[in-house]
């Protein structure tokens, strides 16, 4: 079913922190009035980066997760600064983060954390054909790089240490992604 989407009949801002807060008036198809809130980011979205060592070693990092108070295994992620394009800040981040640039950079698609009331976009971007290089980044301390192998995910899913979201959604869509380019 193909559904009009609502009208927006006014929006109200604030300033949230790092967000910028709106109240959408909003008025269905079929006549009903509802008030929404949503978050808008004030940057210019994010990445996240499947670094490929191999065909089948993807390199993950431990840092500190501030949220939960431990550390955590995840992927490279950051945002995009102005004027980068994605591939552009999938490299620089890989670069500060795992101590590693890629010579081949593909945006696979695009993610959303909680698209019901956030605006927030990640573009997933699968790094292949790595070398060793390292830019000064803005983490307190040298990240630890962990090598793990997609055929491992099970395990991996499984770990208390590894629990963010994006990295998991990720993992798997690069896996059966890389799994279609090879039949």
């Amino acid at each position: 079913m193909t559904r009009r989407l609502p009208t927006i009949h006014g929006i109200t801002e604030h300033d949230a922190g790092p967000w910028r807060m709106e109240r959408l008036d909003l008025e269905f198809d079929n006549g009903e009035r509802r008030r929404y809130e949503r978050l808008h980011g004030r940057g210019h979205g994010a990445v996240i980066v499947v670094p490929m060592l191999d065909a089948e070693t993807a390199l993950l990092v431990r840092e500190y997760a501030a949220g939960v108070h431990r550390y955590e295994l995840g992927l490279v992620k950051g945002r995009i600064d102005a004027g980068e394009s994605p591939e552009q800040a999938a490299d620089r981040e890989l670069k500060e983060e795992a101590g590693y640039g890629a010579r081949s950079l593909q945006v696979l698609r695009t993610i959303t954390l909680a698209p019901t009331y956030m605006s927030h976009q990640t573009h997933l971007v699968l790094a292949r054909d790595l070398y060793e290089e390292r830019l000064p980044g803005d983490e307190p301390e040298e990240l630890e790089v962990v090598p793990w192998k997609l055929e491992a995910l099970d395990q991996l899913i499984l770990r208390e240490d590894f629990s963010e979201g994006r990295s998991i959604a990720a993992l798997f869509l690069v896996r059966e992604w890389l799994r279609t380019q090879a039949a």
